[in-house]
């Protein structure tokens, strides 16, 4: 399913105009990640959770060379399917 299916289906289940439907489809994807820059978790029941891990630094080992490499400390964005889903 991508974005015109999600926004079709959208508009079929809520009784919406196609477009209140992208316009809420957009809002809300354009939500998530604004809340996750903001430090915040956003949990949606039934459905699962956005949030930041933070990967800590460490020393890593180029295959190609042998040499040793210093990866810094990184923030990524992860999502997490709801239970029973």
């Amino acid at each position: 399913m991508n974005k015109a299916d999600l926004v079709k289906a959208v508009a079929q289940k809520a009784n919406l105009s196609k477009l209140d439907a992208d316009k809420a489809v957009t809002a809300l994807l354009e939500a998530i990640p604004y809340a996750l820059d903001e430090g915040e978790k956003v949990t949606l029941y039934e459905f699962g959770t956005f949030k930041n891990v933070v990967r800590k630094a460490h020393v890593a080992r180029n295959p190609a060379t042998g040499e040793l490499i210093n990866i810094p400390e990184k923030t990524k964005k992860v999502f997490k399917f709801a239970k029973g889903v």
